[in-house]
């Protein structure tokens, strides 16, 4: 794995969490590591234990030259579509990075095909979370706070079990789905979400 381009003074990785789950936000985030406090075993976030996430987060946090975490609703969501949701939520993540930097980075690395649109310079890098280091940076803080907000969203609306499935569309899910019909958090245009909404009409 490689690590940020050198040409560059602020380069930062960007990453999300929660494009599939039927419930909750979409979650972003943008990193900038520093290269005097390199951070051992960044990956892939999905190719970690939820410990090591954990502990990866708070290093993350602590030895990064700059990161912002941000998100776009399950409103916001079902208001403009999932990809551009995702996009939006990448772009404040981006420029939410301003505020520590006292300016926008010089450019971004983003994982995946497609790239926000921030007037900075931008690159898209397929499967970009296990290719660059910011990049898994990122996915880690963007899964981690995700996960903490459905635990915290599990407290609100027991009945559904998000601190099991995570808003995914799992069998247990759909089951609380159909008892109990979705909740403020579920993304109303998901189709299993409004196919019950739908069925509880009729």
């Amino acid at each position: 794995m490689s690590s940020m381009p050198n040409e560059y003074e602020w380069i930062c990785g960007v990453d999300e969490a929660g494009r599939g789950p039927l419930a909750g936000s979409v979650v972003a985030a943008a990193v900038i590591l520093d290269p005097l406090k390199p951070i051992e075993g960044l990956k892939d976030s999905k190719k970690l234990t939820a410990k090591v996430r954990d502990e990866l987060f708070d290093i993350i946090i602590r030895d990064s030259k700059a990161w912002c975490i941000a998100e776009a609703s399950a409103a916001e969501i079902d208001a403009i579509n999932i990809l551009q949701a995702t996009m939006l939520a990448m772009k404040r993540a981006i420029e939410g990075l301003e505020k520590t930097l006292g300016r926008l980075p010089d450019k971004a690395l983003i994982d995946g095909n497609r790239c926000p649109k921030v007037n900075i310079e931008m690159e898209a890098i397929v499967k970009g979370d296990s290719k660059v280091q910011a990049i898994s940076a990122a996915s880690i803080l963007a899964k981690v706070t995700r996960d903490r907000d459905m635990q915290v969203l599990h407290e609100a609306y027991p009945m559904y079990g998000f601190n099991q499935h995570m808003g995914y569309p799992t069998p247990m899910h759909f089951n609380a789905l159909k008892e109990f019909g979705p909740c403020p958090a579920h993304r109303k245009t998901f189709a299993p979400v409004r196919e019950v909404m739908e069925t509880k009409l009729l």
